[in-house]
This record gives C-alpha cells, structure tokens and sequence, in this order.
C-alpha cells in the first residue's frame, strides 16, 4: 500500500513523495481507518483530496488529509489502537476475504468469552508474539477486549484496544480463544500463557482475513471509526 499512494502522490504532485505510516499490517490484513504523514514542501492549488482518489486502485481510498504541525508522526505519536476481527461460520461469498471463515465444530462461547475478559488484567503478551526476542520489551497496554456474538451464532466479532501491538499478537490471541472455544484448551492455559510468559511449542495465528485496523488515536486527533458494516456484522 505505501508504494502505490507513495507513487500517486508523486505522480499528482509532480515530485517525489515518501510517506511515513501509522504501522504495518501482514498481507490480506485490512484497515479501515490508516494514518500516514507525508512533508510537503510546495503548497498546491487543486482539490488533492478527490485527485489522489481518482488515481488510486478500488481498494484503496483517502477520507480526509489533515495539516499537522512540523514534529507529528503517523506512527509514534499514535497513543491507541483498536483492531477488529470477523468471523463468519457458515460460507458466504459476500464476506469471502472480508471475514474469516471457519466452519467446523462447536465454540463454547461462553468460555471463550472469559478468556477474552483476563486480556485486560495482564500486560505482557510474551507468550502472544510472532517473535517476542527481537523487541526491547513485550509490554501491551490492553485498554480494552471484547466479544460480540450473532443472535444466531454464526459471526463472531472480537475488538481489543491498546497502546500497542506485538507482531502476530492479535492473530495469535483468536487463534488461542478459537481453541478455548473448540475445548482443545482450557481457560486455565490461557491464562497460564498470559501469567507466566510461556511461549506454546507451535504458534498457530488465525486467518489474515478477518483482521482489521479500525482505530488510531493521537492526542491530537480522534476520530470516529468508519467500520459502518460492523453494526450489520452482528
């Protein structure tokens, strides 16, 4: 993604542009609020907001562009960060790459959801990283995790919020939560995980699909989520 507006950008504004994003997402990971900055040195006359659309790919759009003073940065001034996960259980092509879809088996859902409650009581995802030794620390500020349920049983949504994310920690926690649901591990272990920093053998994260960036909050901006087919989801 930062190629192709890096090249639009470049393109409409007829010199080169480098641009500095709010994060990275692994491949067929979405987002759906993104922030990046970009210093601009020339001042333009023209309405860059509907040019830059007009010249991007479908799947990628700008909502808004937001003069910022000289020292902000898209990625470490960000203070939160919400993520969204989807899940769907019965096939549907509408939400093919959208959601995850997995359709096998019984979720205890209540299970699940007490797992889901511990999150916000621990704040070292250790055991919840692709490579938990290349960062300085594995401290995770989980403000916030939740778990909402179709009334029929067949889409899940999980939301977590925090200061910050590991790589491959949320992938990895429904990864884990879909196996307390699947009675293939217990509550107890994965509170054991949290507690003791014990990495599993095998780290099997959820699919890419239904994992998505929702929300950055600066403290010099917050704005509302644009996931408007969420409240449809469930």
């Amino acid at each position: 993604m930062q190629e192709v507006i890096e090249g639009v950008l470049s393109k409409v504004l007829k010199t080169p542009v480098s641009i500095y994003g709010c994060g990275r997402t692994d491949a067929q990971v979405h987002a759906s609020q993104y922030f990046f900055h970009a210093d601009l040195e020339d001042t333009y006359d023209f309405d860059l907001l509907s040019r830059l659309n007009r010249n991007l790919p479908t799947d990628i759009a700008i909502f808004d562009i937001l003069p910022m003073h000289h020292n902000a940065h898209a990625r470490f001034d960000a203070v939160q960060r919400t993520y969204d996960y989807f899940i769907h259980r019965r096939k549907d092509p509408f939400l093919a790459g959208k959601s995850a879809y997995y359709p096998d088996g019984d979720f205890d859902l209540s299970r699940m959801q007490t797992a889901v409650d511990l999150l916000p009581q621990y704040d070292d995802y250790y055991a919840f990283c692709r490579s938990p030794d290349k960062f300085e620390h594995t401290i995770c500020r989980v403000s916030a995790a939740h778990l909402q349920i179709s009334e029929n049983g067949e889409r899940l949504h999980f939301q977590i919020s925090a200061n910050r994310f590991l790589s491959g920690m949320i992938r990895i926690i429904v990864g884990r939560l879909l196996e307390v649901g699947a009675g293939q591990m217990s509550v107890e272990a994965f509170e054991h995980h949290l507690r003791d920093k014990q990495t599993p053998r095998t780290i099997t994260g959820a699919h890419p699909q239904g994992l998505y960036l929702s929300k950055i909050v600066y403290p010099y901006i917050d704005l509302p989520q644009r996931m408007a087919f969420a409240i449809r989801y469930v």
